[in-house]
């Protein structure tokens, strides 16, 4: 799925990024979040049990917040993630279930990515619907979870727009005025869009998500399974500076990745040619599961109405890490949430995330 073709949303002429829309940052004011529910054992195999209540962990700290948009396969699912979330007092009141069929939890990467423009005192929304192959083709089936932004288009009437090329949300961060940051390893992967250069990925992502300046890390942690998402390297915190995740131990396989990728950033700009900020994050103690090495990082957190949900790994690194965020995010909560179980799926918080911005 790479064609390259240049598509347009229902209505409109140009390209989201020609008529003025763009992704805005995740810090921006939340409408809701959206998930979706885990059903499929063998993500996380042998250690499903305990991951619904996890993931009822993070509902807990939304739902007061925004509105929690939650994808379920049919009322059996429904009522059984009703059950978790009651067993652990969560209110269910700011929480919507839909009936939309899903392959999986990955809800960053398979979930709809929302772009905004002004117009006429008010702002308009696109949904943009990018293919989804299970980081390569790795682990089908997924037709379900490439579905899923279409459907949820066509529930509250929003349009989508294609543009034709395999694309994840993990993979790509945005400061929310035009620079986007994004890493070698996963977007030029021959597994994802083996038709395209550099080059043509990049205009694609200008006119889909209306960014105009694209920065390019390297290579990603060990055991990632997506070839590299930047979700788990580098974030931006505020417009102009980044946190970025560095390993200690130069014996450990992420020390020289992470360190080049900090020396590349230590080069870059935003938009306006303003050097980037930069803030370093420790690594959690390496984790493993058997001779798996788990993709642990903190910098998979999740930015919020009035919080920051990061990923909790080790009694030791959390502490440091939750007070690293909590000085990029002033005004935001830093709300640690046990991972270990989920990471065994490897992923975290932010790879079962998806925000909806506020109109």
């Amino acid at each position: 799925m790479s064609s390259g073709k240049t598509a347009r949303a229902p209505g409109y002429q140009e390209t989201p990024g020609e008529a003025g829309f763009r992704m805005p940052a995740e810090w921006a004011p939340h409408r809701g979040t959206w998930l979706s529910w885990p059903h499929r054992e063998s993500s996380w195999p042998g250690k499903f049990g305990p991951v619904p209540a996890a993931f009822a962990g993070i509902v807990r700290h939304l739902a007061p917040r925004e509105e929690v948009h939650i994808n379920v396969v049919d009322d059996a699912m429904e009522d059984s993630a009703r059950a978790v979330l009651a067993a652990g007092e969560i209110p269910a009141g700011n929480v919507v279930f839909h009936r939309n069929k899903t392959n999986d939890a990955w809800c960053r990467d398979h979930g709809p990515i929302f772009v905004q423009r002004p117009r006429n005192g008010r702002t308009e929304q696109l949904i943009v619907d990018w293919g989804y192959n299970a980081w390569g083709g790795k682990y089908p089936p997924f037709e379900d979870d490439d579905r899923i932004p279409t459907l949820i288009g066509a529930e509250f009437a929003i349009p989508v727009v294609s543009p034709g090329i395999v694309m994840e949300g993990g993979s790509l961060d945005v400061n929310g005025l035009g620079t986007l940051i994004t890493t070698e390893a996963c977007l030029l992967n021959p597994n994802r869009n083996p038709s395209l250069s550099q080059g043509q990925i990049e205009e694609h992502l200008r006119n889909y998500l209306g960014v105009t300046h694209i920065l390019w890390l390297g290579d990603g942690i060990e055991g990632d399974d997506t070839d590299g998402h930047v979700d788990d390297l580098t974030r931006f915190v505020n417009p102009t500076t980044v946190v970025t995740v560095v390993e200690d131990d130069p014996t450990d396989h992420n020390y020289r990745p992470l360190q080049e990728n900090l020396e590349r950033l230590a080069t870059m700009t935003d938009q306006d040619g303003r050097a980037l900020g930069i803030v370093t994050l420790p690594m959690p103690q390496a984790m493993y599961e058997g001779d798996q090495r788990l993709p642990a990082s903190y910098a998979n957190f999740y930015v919020a109405n009035g919080v920051v949900l990061m990923p909790a790994y080790d009694a030791d690194m959390d502490p440091i890490a939750a007070a690293t965020l909590g000085r990029c995010f002033p005004g935001r909560e830093v709300i640690a949430i046990p991972s270990s179980d989920l990471i065994w799926g490897l992923g975290a918080i932010h790879c079962l995330t998806q925000q909806w911005p506020r109109l």
